[in-house]
């Protein structure tokens, strides 16, 4: 690499960190605002369940109807889009912050197609200097140990909730569980592999998409018990107040490796309300409990299962799911013909 390759990149990576800097500083600062604001609620009625007119550009109160602001502001763009072309040419923005990214997606990238912005292939002869131009720029992106760790400890997470089909919103709580680890030091003397896979299951679990600890198992680098051990001590160090799961949050994924009809599914959801008012999902495993009401419902509703096809489904025995059903069936006075 020649001498002006060497300075145009010093200087470039002295723009990208004073860049980074002022961003996140911004970053900060919105932070701090959105602490301090507090929710607005209805001056009549004290209620927080307020709704956006765009039409009229008004803030109403659903629940007595008053105006509480009016003439605000539309903060959306003033273009309308169809299609996801439409959106991507007619935006004017680049992507948005994410936590998945070790630097929260702040810095640019050089794409590995050898193409310019005309979309024209690169001679031969500048494929050389672009190839050592994205080389340096991978490692740029990562200058200390502290972004080494992020980008591959977010890099498992993102094949493991691949792996386990979570969406969006699971992937970034998880990223963010983890990255509060690291702020507050508890990665030393763990495996990364076990503290990224302990944040994905304490994600599942915030945002009701439940996962078992044997599934998170199946799909991580480590074991059941590692991981039950690290997501016990993080959540205890980052006060992280997760609810016992119910049992009705894994009853859509289980009638849908089912193939069972939505009739199906509410009357397994149904009958899991009833048993948790008579304190019958206390104690006991909630996918246990969860297979044994869609193996009812499904006799109740014509579409029946056998149990070996439920505890397939479900990860639990066959032996588990006579006992809950029995349970549920002799305390909630369901019929059964078998």
């Amino acid at each position: 690499m020649s001498v002006q390759e060497v300075e145009k990149l010093k200087i470039l990576q002295t723009e990208r960190e004073a860049l980074r800097n002022r961003l996140k500083e911004r970053v900060k600062e919105h932070e701090k605002k959105a602490e301090d604001h507090t929710e607005t609620v209805c001056p009549e009625c004290g209620s927080r369940q307020l709704v956006h007119d765009y039409e009229r550009a008004e803030l109403v109160c659903q629940n007595c109807g008053l105006v509480i602001d009016d003439d605000f502001i539309d903060r959306g763009p003033e273009w309308r889009a169809f299609d996801h072309d439409q959106r991507m040419k007619r935006s004017r923005v680049g992507a948005p912050m994410t936590f998945t990214i070790h630097d929260k997606g702040l810095s640019t990238m050089i794409d590995w197609r050898n193409r310019d912005s005309y979309g024209r292939a690169i001679s031969s002869k500048n494929r050389a200097q672009l190839y050592r131009l994205r080389k340096w720029q991978r490692r740029i992106r990562v200058s200390n140990a502290t972004e080494r760790n992020l980008a591959f400890a977010l890099s498992e997470l993102d094949r493991m909730a691949s792996a386990l089909g979570l969406p969006r919103n699971v992937r970034e709580t998880a990223a963010v569980v983890y990255r509060d680890a690291v702020d507050k030091n508890l990665i030393r003397g763990r495996s990364i592999e076990g503290v990224a896979a302990a944040a994905l299951y304490a994600a599942c679990r915030q945002c009701s998409v439940p996962r078992t600890l044997d599934e998170i198992a199946e799909v991580s680098r480590v074991s059941r018990k590692e991981i039950g051990r690290t997501y016990r001590f993080i959540s205890r160090e980052l006060g992280l107040k997760l609810l016992p799961t119910s049992p009705i949050d894994y009853v859509p994924r289980f009638c849908s490796g089912l193939n069972l009809k939505g009739e199906v599914q509410s009357r397994a959801v149904e009958i899991l309300r009833q048993a948790g008012e008579r304190e019958l999902t206390s104690g006991r495993g909630p996918t246990g409990v969860a297979a044994a009401a869609i193996y009812i419902s499904s006799i109740l509703g014509g579409e029946r299962r056998t149990q070996r096809e439920v505890a397939e489904v479900a990860g639990v025995t066959e032996v588990t799911i006579r006992n809950r059903y029995k349970e549920l069936a002799e305390k909630l006075d369901i019929e059964i013909i078998l």
